[in-house]
């Protein structure tokens, strides 16, 4: 677990040198590490709109490992940052619906009620994929890897995200 004070120390050690002579600025806690604002040394001391910089976004450091990664200004004002940045870089996946909503059909209307589903939300599936995928689900509690991977939903892409700024602490 990374604390503030590493966090900061980290972010100082990237910051050094850089040409805009940005520093830290401010730390705030997230979940999932600290979110690090940074601006000109300038707007540091004097506090003046004038020595502001604007549009550089946020950094965050990782609780678990001390990577740093930016976000982009446009995508930290997204509630969404959060998904990409579990997804994209702690490679959580996002939860599937689909498995859940088999299990009811098949408690309520039977195998074929919950096939025909299966085929309307992944109309590519064959008859046997739609099939194995509630064979799956009726019998091991979820389907196959390869068709749920199929129909797992997939977050929209954010045209300016997130980037990984250093690999480890």
């Amino acid at each position: 677990m990374i604390s503030r004070e590493r966090a900061v120390t980290l972010m100082e050690a990237l910051l050094a040198g850089d040409p805009h002579g940005l520093v830290v600025t401010d730390l705030e806690e997230h979940d999932l590490g600290w979110l690090v604002y940074t601006n000109s040394a300038a707007y540091a001391r004097t506090g003046a709109i004038e020595d502001a910089l604007v549009g550089q976004g946020v950094y965050i450091v990782d609780k678990v490992d001390g990577r740093i990664h930016h976000i982009h200004v446009l995508a930290v004002h997204e509630d969404r940052w959060v998904e990409t940045y579990r997804e994209q870089v702690r490679g959580v996946r996002p939860p599937d619906p689909l498995p859940g909503q088999v299990r009811d059909l098949l408690e309520v209307q039977g195998p074929v009620a919950a096939m025909r589903h299966v085929r309307t939300v992944a109309p590519d599936f064959t008859l046997a994929e739609a099939k194995a995928y509630v064979d799956g689900v009726r019998t091991r509690g979820e389907p196959p890897d390869d068709l749920m991977e199929r129909t797992r939903p997939r977050p929209s892409p954010m045209p300016f995200g997130i980037t990984t700024v250093t690999i480890q602490s």
